[in-house]
């Protein structure tokens, strides 16, 4: 966590996803495809219910906060992840240079413990929240007192800590794609694997994460060169284990439905995913939800750690972006979270067509003059029995109709036609059906369009930049 420059580029880029293999479910419902078995009784606490699936339900604790009995009753019923606000950082930590001061990081450390609890180290390597000494070095000299810092706290903690965020938040915000300038990053450009390889050496046990924010949209600059500084990584053997997606949505950084392909993605390089330090402005339970939905989906996600307890604990109270209220109750936004965790409006994938209505419209994604020309582009029309109306969903992430014919994208940007095409397996024929009803295009990022917000049979159907709108909201019928 840190202070948010809010945004980036808005351009897209065309990316073309790897390595993926997406599962989806009946549309307009939340697909979970590691979701708690059917044999399993709902779970009380969100702790619990990610243990369901071998997952974690986390939250970020300040030390200073512990004498607070409702906010103590609440983060010790609820979670079973603990993550230092802020004790565990360089400043707390190391104050005068070679002299370290574990008082408060203890204190949320001991506290976790004490209640069965296990805790994520944050962070050992940031350009933000150095203490003074530190912000005067440069050079070797800055070099080796990151070393001897990441040496002297992970020697502390040896054994005890899960993850650590190793390295935090590198990576400039915009759509250059850079390194963040700052004073560790002119030290060069090697630091942050220098700093792998240091974490690795102090503490074997312990699982190594690289964690950022604003890179949960996959189309976005800043996320892809952290997917390719991890793909780097593991290709030349560098220890990373994880990463981490902040993930501080608002409207300046606001979900996309594309996340899950984000997770998927970094996933496939071989490293865990997390959930580090959530919060939604206005805790929306549709995009709590979603969030939630997106962790499940993904075998390598290890769990979800909201920013703070209530509102009132939160960094961004005004936004109200948590699941409790000031008083301690709960949102709605809590129940949502509890129900996916339990395994709520999961779903496998119908083995037999449905039909695919727009909201907007009421009518029917439809092949016109039940063609099976590949290139033929798809309309809307009048619901009916046909089968150019019959889509099928597969656990490879395609809609089929006819049987061997695939929901497929022309392009990957605005405008692009959608069409059927023979079934080849591209990324441009993967799908994602989400819980807000929306289908996006795993390739793309953008969402199935109908042109000009058009509700009239014949309206043609394409992709463009998903805006919640009537138009791009589609039920199973």
């Amino acid at each position: 966590m840190g202070s948010y420059a809010l945004p980036r580029s808005g351009v897209r880029r065309s990316i073309r996803v790897l390595l993926l293999a997406l599962v989806v479910g009946v549309l307009g419902t939340a697909t979970a495809l590691i979701a708690p078995p059917g044999a399993h009784a709902a779970e009380s606490t969100l702790g619990a219910a990610a243990a369901q699936s071998g997952r974690y339900f986390g939250t970020a604790i300040a030390s200073g906060r512990l004498s607070d009995s409702t906010y103590t009753s609440i983060a010790g019923r609820e979670f079973n992840m603990v993550t230092a606000e802020n004790e565990m950082k360089i400043d707390a930590t190391e104050p005068q240079r070679g002299q370290f001061n574990f008082s408060s990081a203890d204190r949320v450390y001991n506290w976790a413990v004490q209640n069965g609890k296990q805790v994520r180290g944050h962070t050992l390597a940031w350009h933000s929240q150095q203490p003074g000494w530190m912000q005067s070095l440069s050079g070797s000299a800055l070099r080796q007192a990151m070393i001897d810092h990441i040496n002297g706290v992970m020697a502390h903690y040896k054994g005890k800590i899960v993850q650590w965020d190793v390295v935090n938040e590198a990576f400039a915000d915009g759509s250059s794609g850079a390194r963040r300038d700052s004073n560790l990053q002119r030290s060069g450009n090697d630091w942050i694997e220098v700093a792998f390889r240091t974490a690795r050496a102090a503490d074997p046990s312990a699982k190594l994460c690289y964690n950022d924010y604003n890179v949960e949209n996959w189309t976005w600059a800043k996320t892809q060169a952290m997917y390719n500084m991890v793909r780097d990584f593991k290709q030349r053997g560098v220890p990373i284990d994880c990463v981490g997606f902040q993930s501080h949505f608002n409207s300046g950084s606001p979900y996309n439905s594309n996340f899950r392909t984000t997770l998927q993605n970094f996933a496939a390089l071989g490293v865990d995913v997390a959930i580090t330090e959530l919060d939604i402005q206005g805790s929306p339970a549709s995009t709590y939800a979603n969030v939630t939905n997106d962790c499940l989906a993904v075998s390598r996600c290890l769990g979800i750690t909201v920013w703070g307890v209530r509102d009132s604990d939160s960094w961004r109270s005004e936004q109200t972006p948590l699941l409790f209220n000031n008083d301690g109750s709960k949102k709605a936004a809590y129940t949502a979270v509890l129900d996916a965790l339990n395994g709520g409006d999961s779903s496998e994938p119908p083995a037999d067509g449905g039909q695919i209505k727009g909201v907007g419209s009421g009518r029917c994604l439809d092949v016109p003059d039940a063609s099976t020309s590949d290139g033929t582009q798809l309309q809307l029309w009048d619901c009916h029995s046909g089968t150019n109306q019959q889509w099928a969903a597969t656990d490879a992430g395609e809609l089929r109709v006819y049987g061997d014919k695939c929901l497929d994208a022309a392009g990957t940007g605005n405008g692009s036609k959608v069409q059927i095409y023979s079934c080849w397996g591209g990324d441009n024929q993967k799908w994602r059906l989400n819980s807000d009803g929306s289908v996006v295009g795993v390739q793309s990022g953008l969402c199935l369009d109908a042109v000009g917000n058009g509700t009239a049979n014949g309206t043609l159907i394409q992709l463009y930049t998903c805006s919640n709108g009537s138009n791009q909201r589609w039920t199973r019928t």
